[in-house]
């Protein structure tokens, strides 16, 4: 299943990669580089991983912009797009192809919704970007608004947990930029579900309580033996969201925004 993916993914990328040049204002910001330790870690791996220095978008992918991704580049408009590559429900919040509509257009700069991994994964290379690991995402993520780690800010986990606790109400109930973290990065939470490059990483097939391949320790009650930090809620709930997720589909609460590695510094040689 990961390879077929990957697969798709290459595909996808190739096909952006000669598409016109993009129209991507978003502002990006420097996430200095630092160590993530995730929720869930194999024998092998470390416990703490190192995170390098890249740039993220400020804010999630909006309408407006996803808009003009698919006015130039007609293979990804909701009547053209592959069933292979995104499901029913893609885009379906919008008037047509290229038209939001009366109702979405006063939300025309809030996030775009209803995206499969693959349009995300276009979008960004389109832009000249990339979709943020998870481990970026999560080291990002964990940043409140006056400390680079959220776990030392009880006000922290408390923001999170209310907005998982509140219904979804959708757009009117979705004003960006309510939340901006010390990288200077808004709605990482409580705006919407973001994709990220490798969201397949749990994914798993068959049944799990009889494969004795499978690492048991990712579902049910087993789940939360051997997590990094018991307290976490909110990692557990992302965590349980990716791996419900398959990269064709296109959730109304689920979008995206890019990220971008640092040049590589001039060498010697190089310069």
């Amino acid at each position: 299943m990961k390879a077929l993916v990957l697969i798709f993914g290459y595909m996808v990328t190739i096909a952006a990669t000669f598409a016109s040049p993009p129209v991507d204002s978003t502002p990006m910001r420097l996430i200095p580089k630092g160590q993530y330790e995730p929720l869930f870690t194999s024998p092998d791996q470390p416990k703490r991983q190192n995170v390098a220095s890249f740039e993220l978008d400020e804010h999630p992918v909006s309408n407006r912009q996803f808009l003009a991704f698919v006015t130039e580049n007609p293979r990804w408009q909701r009547s053209r797009v592959s069933p292979l590559f995104a499901d029913e429900t893609y885009l379906n919040h919008w008037e047509s192809d290229t038209r939001l509509g009366a109702a979405l257009e006063p939300y025309a700069d809030y996030p775009v919704v209803n995206i499969s991994w693959y349009a995300a994964r276009a979008y960004a290379s389109w832009a000249g970007k990339r979709l943020p690991t998870q481990a970026e995402w999560e080291y990002a993520a964990l940043a409140s608004e006056s400390s680079a780690n959220g776990r030392e800010d009880p006000s922290y986990h408390q923001r999170i947990l209310e907005w998982y606790g509140r219904p979804n109400l959708g757009y009117a109930d979705q004003a960006p930029g309510s939340f901006r973290n010390v990288h200077g990065i808004y709605d990482l939470h409580g705006l919407v579900w973001e994709w990220v490059e490798d969201f397949n990483t749990s994914l798993t097939t068959g049944e799990s309580r009889g494969d004795t391949g499978l690492e048991r320790k990712f579902f049910c009650g087993s789940a939360s033996v051997g997590a990094s930090d018991f307290k976490d809620y909110a990692a557990f709930m992302r965590y349980g969201f990716r791996s419900s997720l398959q990269a064709k589909y296109s959730v109304n609460n689920l979008g995206f925004r890019c990220a971008r590695d640092l040049p590589e510094p001039l060498t010697p040689a190089s310069k």
